[in-house]
């Protein structure tokens, strides 16, 4: 499965910024190995069910650490069997896009 998710703190800091709480939420993305990117928007994490969400809650708890209330967006792509999406689904547009 593919998750696409974005967290941030209630409370930017004294210029209204979420960079930092961010940070620490995408920090715990990588260390977990899955497979994973960031875009402007969102923190994309391929995986099963149970390690991807256990990543997720581990981003939230980061982000809650700074901040007494998270926002989450999540939206996930369940396709039992399939592997290397994360990448595979874009050359799949590119080559398309060649056409």
């Amino acid at each position: 499965m593919i998750v696409a998710f974005s967290l941030s703190p209630s409370a930017g800091d004294e210029t209204g910024g979420v960079h930092e709480a961010v940070a620490e939420a995408v920090r715990v993305v990588r260390a977990s190995g899955l497979p994973n990117e960031t875009n402007a928007m969102f923190t994309n994490i391929e995986g099963e069910w149970d390690e991807v969400m256990a990543v997720v809650k581990q981003a939230v708890d980061a982000v809650a650490a700074a901040s007494p209330r998270v926002s989450l967006v999540l939206k996930a792509d369940i396709r039992p069997g399939y592997t290397g999406q994360l990448s595979a689904k874009v050359q799949r547009v590119e080559e398309a896009l060649q056409d």
